[in-house]
């Protein structure tokens, strides 16, 4: 290794100081090596008065982060998953996927009740088109109001009274030490996951031979085939952040099974699907199965999706 100390590129967010600490702490401990945490606004979090799905660019938080690598004025940089579009930038890689936490979508409620036990009219705070249109395919009689900000912003907006319940990623919950106030983790039956959602990403310089050695120290081979699975489902709907699609890759007993779903925005149409196989197939098991879903009418179901929100 040539050199021992090594900028973290990260939003400034609590949870994404979080996982940047994290990251850098094994690091630390396992290699060590000096990390230093350079925080980088992104778009995504300068914009914070629109719906996501309105501002209609991929990348929202992660681009100028990106640049920083690629300006060399970071050597890493640590993401949720979730939020890295399924093309990375020339000269770019995904280095590293760490041990994938809960994928799940939870509900936090004012009342302590479930998703099933929400009374009839009850507002739901949510920014993600997937969220929303799979609560209404579970519960049309349910309202849903747009919520955008940091975990912390969005819960305290709850408490305010503006929403009766708001749904978020058990992830960012479990990680910051705010689990106990979750009411429901909603099973993957109910709600599939984003892609993505429960692992942290770490983004490289391709061909930086100090960073490869580093990534061996976080990397965990179960989440990269899961996570590469859901990626190529996304990659093959040509699906941005902000289209309803979900997935979820499970590795068990060597076998990777992928589910896969498309909806409209209102849930009356949904589509979903899955797919099983070996873990060294994992882009091959996610392109199989966008194709599956593409033949039951996913592709028009997206169309009808991006014409409704451009």
């Amino acid at each position: 290794m040539t050199k021992k100390k090594f900028i973290l590129g990260t939003r400034g967010s609590k949870l994404a100081l979080w996982q940047s600490e994290h990251v850098a702490s094994i690091l630390q401990e396992k290699a060590g090596v000096e990390v230093e945490l350079k925080i980088i606004k992104t778009q995504g979090d300068k914009i914070l008065d629109v719906a996501l799905s309105r501002i209609g660019d991929k990348g929202l938080f992660v681009k100028e982060i990106e640049t920083a690598l690629l300006e060399c004025e970071a050597d890493l940089a640590v993401h949720s998953s979730k939020d890295v579009p399924t093309q990375i930038p020339e000269g770019l890689t995904l280095g590293a996927f760490l041990k994938r936490v809960d994928p799940r979508d939870v509900l936090i409620s004012k009342s302590g009740q479930g998703l099933d036990a929400l009374p009839a009219g009850s507002v739901i705070g949510t920014s993600s088109l997937r969220r929303i249109a799979q609560i209404l395919h579970r519960r049309p009689d349910l309202k849903i109001e747009d919520v955008r900000g940091n975990l912390d912003t969005r819960l305290r907006k709850m408490d305010d009274g503006l929403f009766d319940a708001i749904v978020l990623a058990a992830a960012g919950l479990d990680r910051m030490g705010w689990a106990e106030g979750i009411t429901e983790r909603i099973p993957s039956d109910v709600m599939l996951s984003a892609v993505g959602q429960g692992a942290i990403a770490v983004e490289v310089r391709e061909g930086d031979e100090d960073m490869r050695e580093l990534m061996t120290y976080l990397e965990d081979p179960a989440t990269r085939a899961a996570v590469t699975a859901e990626r190529a489902l996304l990659r093959e709907l040509e699906g941005g952040c902000q289209i309803p699609i979900g997935a979820l890759g499970v590795l068990e007993d060597g076998v990777l099974k992928l589910d896969g779903m498309v909806a409209g925005l209102d849930g009356s149409r949904l589509i979903r699907d899955s797919i099983t196989g070996a873990p060294e197939e994992a882009d091959e098991l996610g392109v199989r199965l966008a194709d599956k879903l593409k033949k039951q009418g996913a592709d028009e179901i997206l169309a009808e999706v991006r014409a409704e929100i451009t």
